[in-house]
């Protein structure tokens, strides 16, 4: 009898320490919890378990531009429409004379804004050494676009003048620019030109000292700029 009653006992422990050795099932909310973390796709999990290339995966596949993306089509926008004004102030200029350059014509143009001229303040408004500026001014002479004279204050100074020929150039030259790029502005819709001009100002003002050329400088010079990417002349 007490050796029966001892195996009873022997066989109960061991049944004991088997139960607790294995895996409790959850219940209730923890397995309902569980089984939406290991089923559930991670944007079904809150964006906080996302990755953060994934995330910005996300946005660019939303079609939200991030700033970079909007940078670069403004940047291109920008030159796109530089290069056509370059192209309508080269075509402009052939039509009168197409034996002149972009750069020969933008010194005309600081001419008959700034004249009387020395040649030390054309270098200076034309961005160019007075070397340059000394070499385009023997080429404008010769073609008797340019007057030069010995500055009758300073005998060391020379003082530029445009020729009658080289108004009527400049004037010509201009007319036929203005009319090509009004006929361009005509063709587009009345909200986008009311927004062109702003929108373009804006942007020149946000630049600050990073903008090349202010608004009277642009004026001065005609807006005249040879193609920023030609060969230099």
């Amino acid at each position: 009898m007490t050796h029966d009653m001892a195996h009873d006992s022997a066989h109960d422990l061991a049944n004991g320490e088997a139960a607790s050795r294995k895996p409790r099932k959850p219940s209730g909310r923890a397995a309902e919890g569980a089984g939406r973390d290991r089923g559930a796709p991670a944007e079904q999990q809150g964006p906080d378990r996302q990755a953060p290339g994934r995330q910005a995966r996300d946005r660019r596949a939303s079609g939200r531009p991030t700033l970079d993306h909007e940078a670069e089509e403004v940047a291109v926008a920008v030159m796109a429409a530089s290069r056509l004004l370059v192209a309508i102030s080269a075509r402009a200029l052939s039509s009168i004379d197409d034996s002149m350059t972009l750069p020969q014509l933008r010194a005309l143009v600081v001419l008959e804004s700034c004249e009387p001229l020395k040649l030390a303040a054309m270098a200076a408004t034309l961005g160019v050494n007075p070397s340059t500026a000394m070499r385009m001014v023997d080429r404008l002479e010769a073609v008797g676009l340019v007057d030069r004279r010995t500055n009758p204050a300073s005998r060391r100074e020379v003082v530029l003048n445009l020729t009658d020929a080289g108004r009527d150039l400049v004037g010509r030259v201009m007319a036929h620019r203005q009319a090509e790029v009004g006929a361009l502005v005509a063709r587009l819709p009345a909200e986008e030109r009311a927004g062109l001009v702003p929108a373009l100002r804006a942007l020149t003002r946000a630049a600050g000292e990073l903008a090349v050329d202010p608004f009277d400088e642009v004026r001065r010079t005609g807006g005249i700029v040879a193609d920023p990417l030609a060969p230099g002349r």
